[in-house]
C-alpha cells in the first residue's frame, strides 16, 4: 500500500474467502459481491493482465454471495482450500500489497 512517498506492507490474520487459478474472469463474483471486494474489475487498470480475480481479504465481510454464481467453481472458503491450491490465500493477499501469516 503506498501512501506518498513511502509505502506499508500489512499483516493479514485471516481470509475468508480464497479464488483460484481456475478463475476466467466472467465477475459474477463482482457483481455479486455487495462491499466490492473483487478486483480488478472490468475498465479498471490491470484488469487485462490479470490471469484472475482477487478477494480482498480485509475487506471481504464474510457473507459467501461470490460462491454460488462462480461458474468455474474458483471460489473457496479459507477452510475448504484444496491442498494443492494452498498459495492461493498468498496471491490472493499479495495482490492487494498484504502479507499473510502461517
Amino acid at each position: 500500500m503506498e501512501f506518498g512517498n513511502w509505502s506499508a506492507k500489512l499483516k493479514c490474520t485471516t481470509m475468508a474467502y480464497v479464488i483460484i487459478d481456475t478463475c476466467t474472469k466472467d465477475n459474477a463474483c463482482v457483481e455479486a459481491c455487495p462491499v466490492d471486494c473483487i478486483h480488478p474489475k472490468e475498465g479498471e487498470p490491470g484488469y487485462e493482465e490479470a490471469p484472475q480475480l482477487y478477494i480482498h481479504p480485509e475487506e471481504c465481510i464474510d457473507c459467501g454471495a461470490c460462491v454460488p454464481v462462480c461458474p468455474t467453481e474458483s471460489i473457496f472458503p479459507l477452510e475448504e482450500l484444496p491442498e494443492d491450491k494452498k498459495e492461493f490465500y498468498a496471491i490472493n493477499a499479495r495482490y492487494y500489497g498484504i502479507e499473510v501469516s502461517g
